[in-house]
């Protein structure tokens, strides 16, 4: 039974409940009936009155049984939908993070190019920049930014000089002012605390671009970091 069907039965039996209890209340008995009812025949109007109701509660219980199997067939096809679409857009976007990662060594040459003083190939590198950040992709900040293990790999660490240190005072254009710095800067002493992890970690050059594309990061930045 379709939800259509049952509510004209609930209707009609509604209605025949209605006329039962007026022709019970009038002493008059519906469709022409004799007016004056006996017992059996209230009885047998009463007995009607009853399966009338029981058959109005099946149709109503049926129709409810109806709405919540619509009910839950749309909330289950609504959230069909919103997965479908959300492995939808999880798919193009792997399927461009993997075109842009295959298109980071072309952005290479063109940087390298471009340093060696090539400038024609400048032209070409933004252009394919300018193209691939519509899509998502940027580039990792570096030279002189705090280093972050999470989006620069170091390749070399050096100590910073000590000002104070009287090899840098003697001879300024040595060169090898770094070296005798370092040695100065280590610690004499065996037992001292090491304190190189407390002091301060910043990038001095950039070695090769580091990249993020929709805020992930596809290439750390592989750079030369100066602690002190």
């Amino acid at each position: 039974m379709s939800p259509s069907a049952s509510e004209p039965s609930a209707a009609a039996a509604e209605t025949a409940v209605s006329e039962l209890d007026e022709s019970a209340e009038s002493g008059s008995a519906p469709d022409g009936a004799e007016p004056d009812l006996d017992a059996a025949a209230a009885e047998e109007v009463g007995e009607s009155r009853a399966e009338l109701l029981a058959q109005l509660d099946a149709v109503t219980a049926e129709r409810d049984d109806y709405l919540n199997q619509l009910q839950r067939q749309r909330a289950e096809f609504q959230n069909y939908r919103k997965r479908v679409e959300a492995e939808r857009r999880q798919q193009v976007s792997a399927g461009v993070s993997r075109l842009v990662e295959s298109l980071l060594p072309v952005l290479d040459g063109c940087d390298a190019a471009t340093a060696q003083g090539h400038s024609e190939v400048a032209a070409v590198g933004q252009s394919l920049m300018v193209a691939l950040g519509k899509a998502g992709l940027e580039r990792i900040d570096a030279v002189g930014e705090p280093f972050d293990p999470t989006q620069h790999e170091a390749v070399t660490i050096e100590q910073a000089p000590d000002p104070t240190d009287p090899v840098l005072d003697e001879d300024a254009d040595s060169p090898d002012i770094e070296e005798a710095a370092t040695e100065a800067a280590a610690p004499t002493d065996a037992g001292a605390p090491d304190h190189a992890d407390e002091a301060r970690q910043v990038v001095t050059a950039e070695l090769r671009s580091g990249f993020r594309f929709d805020g992930r990061v596809l290439r750390a930045a592989m750079v030369k970091v100066r602690t002190g």
